[in-house]
């Protein structure tokens, strides 16, 4: 089973980034936290799943990355202004996408 390291460092980080925190308060971890718990679904449950498969990581550091974010402009450690309307579409729109065009 993954650590529990591999799903929350990435949305940390995401969150951050995109909120421009100046600094990551117990707050944030624990919003990081939740939002990840939130992500079990009774699909998860009935497979006596703790943390949802590992090929959802996109959309769950997505989840985690606003959640922190918002916890950032809540806290008033965000330096990005304005605040997104929208933390979940604009974390998204923030992630990094791996897609390379063909060599050969």
């Amino acid at each position: 089973m993954e650590s529990i390291n591999c799903y929350i460092f990435p949305g940390l980080g995401l969150g951050c980034t995109i909120s421009g925190a100046i600094r990551v308060h117990d707050d944030m971890f624990l919003a990081a936290a939740e939002a990840l718990a939130k992500q079990i679904n009774d699909d998860h449950l009935a497979k006596n799943q703790l943390y949802p498969s590992f090929d959802e990581i996109r959309k769950i550091s997505a989840h985690i990355g606003a959640a922190v974010a918002a916890k950032a402009y809540e806290l008033r450690l965000a330096t990005r202004l304005p605040q997104p309307k929208d933390m979940f579409a604009y974390a998204k729109s923030c992630m990094y996408s791996p897609s390379y065009r063909k060599y050969r």
